[in-house]
């Protein structure tokens, strides 16, 4: 009777493994039938959701390459308008500004207002470079702060709302220019 028993569970149990690796192997060969095909797209898509974003290199003006590339067409174009120094690229004027037409827009008021550009970067980047921002008025470097503040600040007299927008519209030309 005890070896029946024994036979019996052992059988039992043979039995649900077999099952049980016969249903894995089938799962891992995938659906079959009608809409196999959409089934199997779907199960293979990835379980990360960074990568359910779309991401679109060419037309982002902050892609890592592109940055680079729009500076270099725009260095000559600002160097004519008599925006940058000749010895001066954008590149330079620009590595402490997160985003390009920031920086382009700081250039351009800085340019219509007669303010010095260096004081107006420090404003509005927080970021002190090696360059001489002693004569500033308000260039403390301590916080970053929005460009129309920090006109308002160098230059209290001038239209502060009106320069940044005049600014803003200049760099938009600009990146429009070189096809950004």
């Amino acid at each position: 009777m005890r070896k029946t028993l024994f036979v019996a569970a052992v059988l039992l149990f043979g039995v649900s493994i077999s099952l049980t690796v016969g249903a894995e192997r089938a799962a891992a060969q995938g659906p079959a039938g009608n809409g196999a095909a959409a089934a199997a797209q779907e199960s293979s898509r990835s379980l990360n959701p960074i990568k359910w974003v779309k991401k679109d290199s060419k037309n982002s003006s902050e892609a890592p390459g592109s940055r680079s590339e729009a500076e270099k067409k725009l260095t000559p174009s600002l160097q004519a308008q008599g925006l940058l120094a000749a010895n001066t690229t954008v590149s330079d004027a620009c590595a402490s500004f997160t985003a390009l037409d920031e920086c382009l827009a700081a250039l351009h008021a800085s340019h219509n207002l007669g303010v010095d550009f260096n004081c107006l970067r420090a404003d509005v980047t927080g970021v002190h470079t090696s360059a001489d921002v002693s004569g500033c008025k308000a260039a403390d470097g301590e916080k970053a702060q929005g460009l129309n503040k920090a006109v308002h600040q160098l230059k209290p007299d001038a239209n502060a709302k009106q320069a940044t927008k005049d600014a803003e519209q200049q760099a938009k030309d600009d990146l429009k220019g070189i096809g950004q």
